[in-house]
C-alpha cells in the first residue's frame, strides 16, 4: 500500500470519520490475535478498542488502544509515522538506507552511522554470542542464496552454501564501541536486521509513547512481533492468542502480556517443497541448512528486539539449549512446541511464564 494512502486513511480516522465505529467495536474486531473465551477453556476476553495501522517493512504495523481521549489517537499516529523513519535506518532493500550504506562501505574501513543503528547492530552481535550463533545478523548471504534457489526450483549445493559460510559469522565484523564504528573484513560481508528489526522499531516507537505518557496500548508488527504495556478490559495485561502450529486456524491458547514483548517463529506458513520434501524458511546460520526440530517457538522478553531475535535463535538451537538460556536469563520465558510423537495433540515445553498469565486449550494437548 502506498505510504500516502496509508497516511490519508489514518488521518480520516483521526478526523472522526470512523472513530465512532472503531470505539464501538468489540473484542471480535480487536485483531486476529486478541481472543474471546471459549467453552473449552476460560481464556481472558478482549474488549472494545481503537486500532490504527500503517504498512512498513513489508508488513502491517498497528497500534491497539483502549477507548479514551482523542490525544492518545494522535500520539499513536505519530508513533506509526516513526516506523517509516526506522525502516529507512534498517532495511537492506533500499540502497539509500543507512544499513545499505554501511554494508557498501564498511569493508574499506571503519564506518560511523546513526547511533540507533549502531545500538541495534551491537545488540544483535551480543545476542549472536549469547545464543552460540543461533541468531546471526550476518547470515544475509545464506538467506539470499536460498531465496534465489527457491525461485529457480532447486536446492543450493553444498559448495554454494560453503561459499556463503566463508563470509558469515559475527567474528568477521569489528565493532569499536568507543568510536561507534564497524568495519568488515571482506566486501562479501553483510549485516541484515531481518530477524530483529521489527522488534527494535516497536521498542523505539514504544519509547516515544511512554515519553508522551501514554500508558495502555498494544503495538504489533506483522503479528509475529508484539509489544504491550498497561492493562485492557479490566485484565492485568493484554490477551494475545497463540496459534496451533499444526492447524494455524485454531487457537491453542491465550497469554496475557503486560509491560513486555512477545515473538513467535515457525515454518508452518513459510516453507517450500522440493522433490516431495518440506523445507522451512528458518536457516541454521552455522550450517546454512533449514532446521526442523520444532514446530514453533514463542518467546516472552522485556523488549521486542530481544523477543524477536530469541524466537529465531531458540528455533535454531533447539529445546535443550533454549532452556539453558532461560535458566541464565530469568527475565525471558518461552513456549517450545516440538512435533507430536504420534497423533495430533501437542506437548509444549514451557519455561519462565507464570501459570496465571497462560491459558491453554487442554483438549489440544497430550495428557501428561
Amino acid at each position: 500500500m502506498p505510504e500516502n494512502k496509508t497516511n490519508s486513511n489514518r488521518r480520516d480516522f483521526l478526523t472522526g470519520r470512523i472513530l465512532k465505529q472503531a470505539i464501538e467495536n468489540t473484542g471480535d474486531n480487536l485483531a486476529d490475535y486478541l481472543n474471546q473465551s471459549t467453552e473449552e477453556f476460560a481464556a481472558p476476553t478482549g474488549g472494545s478498542t481503537i486500532r490504527l495501522s500503517t504498512r512498513a517493512m513489508a508488513t502491517e504495523f498497528a497500534m491497539v488502544m483502549n477507548p479514551g481521549p482523542s490525544q492518545q489517537v494522535m500520539r499513536a499516529s505519530d508513533a506509526l509515522d516513526l516506523i517509516h523513519e526506522y525502516e529507512q535506518l534498517m532495511t537492506v532493500y533500499r540502497k539509500s538506507s543507512e544499513i545499505s550504506r554501511v554494508n557498501a562501505t564498511a569493508a574499506e574501513g571503519p564506518v560511523t552511522m546513526d547511533l540507533r543503528l549502531f545500538e541495534i547492530l551491537d545488540r544483535a552481535r551480543q545476542i549472536c554470542l549469547d545464543t552460540e550463533g543461533g541468531f546471526d545478523p550476518s547470515s544475509g548471504p545464506l538467506i539470499a542464496l536460498w531465496r534465489d534457489c527457491r525461485l529457480e526450483g532447486r536446492l543450493p549445493t553444498q559448495p554454494e552454501i560453503d561459499a556463503c559460510l566463508q563470509h558469515t559469522g559475527i567474528d568477521q565484523f569489528l565493532f569499536d564501541h568507543d568510536a561507534g564504528t564497524i568495519q568488515y573484513k571482506s566486501p562479501e560481508n553483510e549485516l541484515n536486521l531481518g530477524g530483529i528489526g521489527k522488534g527494535y522499531a516497536l521498542d523505539l516507537a514504544g519509547q516515544f509513547l511512554k515519553s508522551e505518557e501514554q500508558e495502555h496500548w498494544l503495538f504489533y508488527g506483522g503479528f509475529s512481533s508484539i509489544l504491550a504495556t498497561g492493562i485492557h478490559n479490566g485484565l492485568p495485561g493484554w490477551p494475545v492468542g497463540i496459534k496451533n502450529p499444526l492447524f494455524t486456524s485454531q487457537r491453542l491458547g491465550t497469554i496475557l502480556l503486560q509491560d513486555c514483548a512477545m515473538s513467535t517463529s515457525g515454518s508452518s506458513v513459510q516453507h517450500f517443497r522440493h522433490q516431495g520434501k518440506r523445507y522451512g524458511h528458518i536457516l541454521d546460520p552455522r550450517t546454512g541448512w533449514p532446521v526442523s526440530e520444532l514446530l514453533s517457538v514463542t518467546v516472552i522478553a522485556p523488549d521486542a528486539a530481544l523477543a524477536d531475535a530469541l524466537s529465531t535463535a531458540f528455533y535454531v538451537i533447539g529445546i535443550e539449549k533454549a532452556l539453558e538460556y532461560c535458566e541464565k536469563h530469568t527475565q525471558v520465558g518461552t513456549i517450545l512446541i516440538p512435533p507430536p510423537a504420534q497423533g495430533r495433540k501437542l506437548s509444549p515445553v514451557i519455561r519462565g511464564i507464570p501459570n496465571e498469565f497462560l491459558f491453554l486449550d487442554r483438549d489440544q494437548l497430550l495428557s501428561q
